[in-house]
């Protein structure tokens, strides 16, 4: 047996088995992969394909970095610069209460004036006014940020956010963490160290993140397993993570697209088939592997469904970070999209909650 064909069936696959596994192109193993982590998914999830009502506020376009696949940030000054005040986010998240939202995700970049007492008022305004909206916000590169600029530990960064009535974050700013690979797309971003580091603390501290993975610009095969390999060890540790997401690189409006080696556009097998290779490899350790519809479009996403995936993630409402990247599959799906897709595909369509711990009929 090949090395890449014990990854299909191994309980618990090793980086050698992975790396194998993501080399192989051969169409007839690539569907072979497909339907093992097809087989495994029906055997997780019971033939439940779950979406959440939500919606997205990006509070700020100002970054004081400069990630190079990043199409949707300006610099402070710019004449396109905006930041919202607590009452814009407000009224933006009402303005969707009727959709019958459950989550809002609200995310930013590094503007350098806004100091974390902004960020407390806005989560404690949106929980006090929306109770039975989850709020789902900041990512690791956000804490560490805020820690550097309040000169204080992420602890109490997270610690205050969660007082505020933070419920959740975006496992983002991951992109893949290999440090080698950080120095040639997001130089300015925290290490993959400080990442696990901020990571682990929340989910000491009972906040859960997602957990994500950019892929398709310089990274290598090899750089991909060992990505996956950081994320379960820290599962394994801390059981914080609610979910995966494999992110296709978004070239077209980036300064990416430019740097020699980096992929100019994505290839639909290789996205079904990190879909694939991230529900073998997770197993029942992490259950749900999401789809991004924003990146990948409804076709696609709907292969996916057959290939591991159990979760096709958000309504959105409002999306501007892929968009602006070059993104051509629209900001918002509606709740019933949701479910006549999933209907089509022979799966059944449940509602859920951010931390997949409430479900409900898709029509509620």
């Amino acid at each position: 047996m090949t090395t890449a064909a014990t990854f299909l069936t191994a309980a618990r696959p090793g980086d050698a088995a992975t790396v194998a596994a993501l080399a192989v192109r051969d169409p007839a193993y690539a569907g072979e992969l497909r339907t093992a982590a097809d087989e495994r998914n029906r055997a997780l999830n019971h033939g439940r394909v779950t979406f959440i009502v939500n919606r997205n506020v990006n509070f700020t376009n100002v970054c004081a970095i400069n990630c190079l696949f990043c199409g949707y940030s300006v610099r402070p000054g710019d004449d396109r610069a905006f930041l919202l005040t607590t009452e814009e986010v407000v009224d933006r998240v009402r303005a969707s209460i009727p959709l019958g939202i459950r989550e809002v995700c609200i995310t930013g970049g590094l503007h350098p004036s806004v100091r974390l007492r902004y960020l407390e008022e806005m989560v404690r305004a949106l929980a006090t006014t929306f109770p039975s909206v989850h709020v789902h916000a900041f990512s690791p590169m956000e804490i560490a940020w805020f820690s550097a600029r309040e000169e204080i530990p992420a602890r109490e960064v997270l610690a205050r956010l969660k007082g505020a009535g933070l419920g959740s974050m975006p496992g983002t700013a991951a992109e893949i963490l290999v440090d080698e690979v950080r120095r040639k797309i997001c130089p300015g971003k925290l290490s993959t160290a400080r990442w696990i580091e901020i990571v682990k603390e929340a989910h000491r501290l009972g906040i859960p993140t997602t957990a994500t993975m950019m892929f398709g610009h310089v990274e290598s095969d090899r750089d991909v397993a060992e990505h996956l390999a950081v994320l379960r060890a820290i599962q394994e540790e801390t059981g914080g993570f609610t979910e995966f997401v494999p992110l296709p690189f978004m070239a077209a409006r980036t300064q990416l697209r430019d740097v020699p080696g980096a992929a100019h556009g994505q290839d639909p097998g290789r996205m079904l088939a990190m879909h694939a290779v991230a529900r073998l490899y997770f197993g029942e350790l992490i259950p749900h592997i999401q789809v991004s519809w924003t990146k990948l479009g409804v076709d696609l996403a709907r292969q996916a469904l057959h290939a591991g995936v159990s979760d096709m993630g958000g309504t959105l409402v409002e999306e501007n970070i892929t968009r602006l990247a070059g993104g051509m599959h629209g900001q918002y799906l509606p709740r019933e999209s949701f479910v006549r897709i999933i209907r089509q595909e022979g799966f059944e369509p449940v509602a859920r909650d951010t931390l997949y711990r409430g479900f409900y009929p898709p029509d509620a």
